[in-house]
């Protein structure tokens, strides 16, 4: 049986955390203390703070022995980290701590690939937990008193968190026995009619994940590609990188399609809605854009109209990426708009920004046998479209 592994620091939390081996121990699975102190601690973890420095990629050094805690709980994260990802026995992992502890252990079970329970007892777990979850399926519980000595209150919170931890390890879900392929696709509201299209032409012999392109979306996505859960890719709705170059509330990271090269999954990939900006309330959007082309969604967003020098950038931000596809790519120009809003008539429509855009891409394109550029005369909610698009799944992923 795979083991519970019951992480903290046992310097300040010695007491609490052997409390919930003992109640995982009680509840029919095996447990691991790991101690990641990064003060003296003279616990006896099974694993000690010296047994989990030394997998830093600079040794224990790198780790231990710091008078600043703030290096040193940032390197002991890393270690932990790669710790983890050396072991293949873990059931579960449970999380006990504050505001230093929750930062360290989170890290580590955000490499950790989707479906590994992971729960976290946190007294930071009542406020903003996207730092600490990120796009994984994090589990956090809130300590409500301080992990700072044993009572009522704590007792029954750690025991709680100990049993649902050995819950999910000894109850592993049973496959369900899908053999079609996992496909993600990307979407947002202006190119839901796209998306809509493309799942209705793919689902007989596809599974599909929607992924709702508001930053984390894209993150989750691309998580569930590293760990080899989402198979291929009709990454149509690009938005987020927009947002992470202009300042928008829901942007990528540096890292977005990193895991389409790393997983080398066949992708066929667009620029939706890389027309807009996103803000919350008009009142929220900054100064410094004020007199843009800015239309009102609803009360809390506020989308701002990309020019052509940003669509310039977009288009050669997203082709950098692209060109280091090594896995099979299509790439599809919507040349009638790229959203809803995006039309003749409507709020966004701008020729010249989706031109500037589109040459960009055009003259950023490396061309390589695996990868093909596809210009497609409509717009990207067009029927037309989703049947080029899916024309093009079909084209690499035949015999895959």
């Amino acid at each position: 049986m795979k083991r519970v592994y019951v992480i903290g620091t046992c310097d300040t939390k010695e007491a609490e955390l052997r409390y919930a081996v003992e109640r995982v121990q009680a509840a029919g699975a095996p447990a691991l203390l790991v101690d990641i102190s990064t003060a003296s601690s003279t616990a006896a973890a099974d694993v000690t703070p010296e047994m989990v420095a030394r997998h830093h990629p600079r040794g224990a050094d790198a780790v231990l022995g710091h008078a600043d805690r703030g290096r040193a709980v940032t390197a002991m994260a890393e270690a932990l980290t790669q710790f983890l990802l050396s072991r293949d026995d873990i059931g579960a992992v449970l999380g006990l701590g504050g505001g230093g502890n929750t930062s360290m252990v989170t890290q580590a079970m955000r490499a950790l690939p989707i479906g590994v329970p992971k729960l976290m007892v946190s007294t930071m777990a009542s406020g903003h937990v996207a730092p600490y979850v990120g796009p994984t399926d994090i589990m956090m519980m809130h300590a409500v008193a301080d992990v700072a000595g044993l009572n009522a209150i704590t007792r029954t919170v750690i025991g709680n968190a100990a049993h649902a931890a050995t819950g999910m390890a000894v109850n592993a879900v049973p496959s369900s026995g899908e053999t079609r392929r996992a496909v993600g696709l990307t979407m947002f509201g202006v190119t839901t009619a796209a998306i809509t299209q493309i799942r209705q032409l793919i689902e007989g012999d596809c599974e599909c994940f929607v992924f709702h392109a508001t930053g984390t979306g894209g993150q989750c996505l691309e998580k569930l590609i590293d760990s080899g859960l989402i198979t291929a890719a009709l990454d149509i709705t690009t938005t987020e990188v927009a947002d992470h170059l202009f300042g928008g509330v829901l942007p990528c990271t540096e890292d977005r399609f990193g895991a389409v090269n790393r997983r080398r999954i066949p992708w066929v990939g667009s620029v939706g809605a890389v027309d807009m900006v996103n803000f919350g309330g008009r009142e929220t959007v900054p100064e410094v854009y004020s007199t843009r082309n800015l239309y009102i969604h609803n009360p809390q967003v506020t989308l701002m109209r990309t020019t052509p020098e940003e669509n310039e950038a977009i288009g050669r931000w997203i082709m950098a990426r692209v060109n280091r596809m090594e896995g099979p790519v299509r790439f599809l120009l919507p040349l009638r708009g790229i959203s809803a809003i995006d039309q003749a008539g409507k709020p966004f429509h701008d020729p010249q920004a989706d031109h500037a855009l589109f040459d960009a891409i055009r003259a950023a394109w490396v061309s390589a046998p695996n990868r093909k550029l596809i210009e497609v005369d409509a717009h990207i909610n067009d029927k037309a479209f989703a049947e080029a698009s899916v024309h093009a799944f079909r084209d690499i992923t035949r015999g895959k």
